[in-house]
């Protein structure tokens, strides 16, 4: 069977997102666009960190294409679901749509960012929902406008990479991959 591949017609940026207050509820919404244009509106986000069997985490570099922070490399996948959709539902969709993957996934905490993106001008600004899950042996099928390579990596080389090469990697990825490992190491002791 063969993934479809996200629908390149659909404009991202015109899709909506729920505001949320600094507790998390939902207050209103607006378009992917208008949350991201500075100063940065606070909404609904989420971010996936797949591990394999070994503990590896796979984290993939934005495409070029991304309108915040392209070429960066970043967790396995993130996005925004829609007002009033359940985050791990729109995860589900979204790591389909990115990768061509399905786990369970599960939320194991929440935090709240903002950064700006110096490329592109635009904003950054989430009550960021971190999901993670565990796959076997398989080998992700990306979808080449949303994903420019990936790799899995250890948590521990990860951190590394991100203490020497901060540019590198996008503003949210340190504190995922903190909320991640520890919810992953607890479920493994």
């Amino acid at each position: 069977m063969t993934e479809q591949l996200a629908d390149p017609s659909t404009d991202r940026e015109a899709m909506p997102v729920e505001l949320v207050d600094d507790t998390g509820v939902a207050i209103g919404a607006c378009s992917v666009a208008d949350a991201h244009r500075p100063p940065g509106t606070l909404h609904r986000a989420f971010s996936v960190l797949l591990f394999d069997r070994h503990g590896h985490v796979l984290v993939q570099q934005r495409a070029a294409v991304k309108t915040r922070f392209p070429l960066q490399w970043a967790n396995t996948c993130c996005g925004h679901p829609a007002p009033g959709q359940p985050v791990l539902e729109a995860a589900a969709i979204r790591l389909r749509e990115e990768f061509g993957l399905a786990a369970e996934l599960t939320e194991v905490g929440t935090f709240r960012y903002r950064a700006g993106d110096e490329t592109t001008g635009r904003v950054e600004h989430e009550y960021d929902h971190v999901l993670i899950g565990v796959v076997g042996d398989v080998t992700p099928r990306p979808d080449p406008a949303e994903v420019g390579a990936w790799a899995w990596i250890s948590p521990q080389t990860l951190r590394a990479e991100l203490a020497d090469h901060p540019g590198r990697y996008t503003p949210w990825l340190a504190e995922v991959l903190e909320i991640a490992d520890r919810a992953h190491t607890a479920h493994r002791a």
